[in-house]
């Protein structure tokens, strides 16, 4: 039953992750094959932003060793498909195939910075800036991820100015849009909106940020509501609820895409998302991967008497 909420947008735009950050934490890698089949049926369920591979060493990503081999298989999918580079090297790899769209993935933390980038923020930015500037001279839109805006499981709570301050040096680099990151899945929507306003107050639109949200502790909807208050329109969500979150015992990985389609069909939201169908996609996912999908939605939809 839709029943509409005031003071919501009329429609919101899901940047689907599963395929790439869902599947970079699968313990085995998954054939090319499948990933391909997997985003094109995302594609056709309706998702217009796929996030497609990561071009990083496979030394740091086996799972997704196979950005060359995959990438070529997707250029009949109708949808925007970024994908992550770390560097000027990740960046001619992916400009080498014909990408459009690139992010880059900074961390609002030293702690996490050091050990994800083995750099300082300050360096990790210093890294992104010609990458950004290549990729802009290239036409290529370009996103930046913000990791550990609400907590870090080494430093704790993250305060909202050091969030604030990471957040607009990236869009200062030349980031089309902003993904903010609730990486180890803390946040709670009083923090959410205080880091929004909080953002809006330096100049950064709400129009320009996105958010991403992992359930660790039962808020990520909860936290999408919020954000959706303030006016975002963008939202990070993988299919199936796939991926996980290695720094926080008991975590439940990313929102589930079909949770989040669930409740913005039940506001009256559109997203162009064919709910069926990307069940039907994860479950499909699922018995590719060998265990059943830990999305709600899924399980709800799926269920056979």
């Amino acid at each position: 039953m839709t029943v509409p909420s005031t003071g919501l947008p009329a429609r919101v735009r899901i940047h689907e992750v599963g395929a790439r950050d869902g599947l970079q934490n699968e313990k085995t890698a998954v054939p090319t094959a499948v990933k391909a089949e997997f985003i094109h049926r995302l594609a056709a369920a309706g998702l217009t932003t796929i996030e497609a591979t990561s071009f990083v060493h496979p030394k740091w990503v086996p799972q997704l060793a196979d950005a060359e081999q995959l990438f070529p298989l997707l250029g009949d999918v109708e949808a925007a498909l970024p994908v992550l580079v770390p560097n000027e090297r990740g960046l001619d790899r992916a400009l080498a195939l014909g990408a459009t769209r690139i992010a880059v993935f900074g961390s609002a933390t030293e702690t996490f910075a050091s050990r994800n980038l083995n750099r300082t923020v300050a360096e990790s930015l210093a890294m992104f800036e010609p990458v950004v500037a290549r990729a802009k001279e290239d036409k290529a839109h370009v996103r930046g991820y913000l990791s550990m805006c609400f907590g870090d499981p080494w430093e704790g709570p993250v305060p909202v100015h050091q969030v604030v301050r990471t957040a607009k040096a990236l869009l200062d680099l030349g980031c089309d849009e902003l993904s903010l990151g609730d990486t180890i899945g803390v946040a709670t929507p009083g923090h959410v909106q205080e880091l929004l306003s909080s953002l809006n107050e330096v100049g950064v639109g709400t129009d320009r940020i996105g958010v991403h949200f992992h359930d660790t502790y039962g808020q990520a909807l909860s936290n999408t509501l919020a954000a959706l208050q303030h006016g975002v329109t963008t939202v990070d969500a993988s299919a199936g609820g796939l991926g996980g979150c290695p720094y926080a015992k008991s975590a439940t990985g990313n929102l589930a895409t079909e949770d989040l389609v669930w409740m913005l069909d039940g506001l009256g939201i559109e997203t162009g998302v064919d709910l069926a169908a990307l069940t039907a996609t994860s479950v499909w996912m699922a018995e590719q991967l060998g265990r059943p999908s830990p999305s709600r939605t899924v399980r709800a939809l799926s269920h056979k008497e």
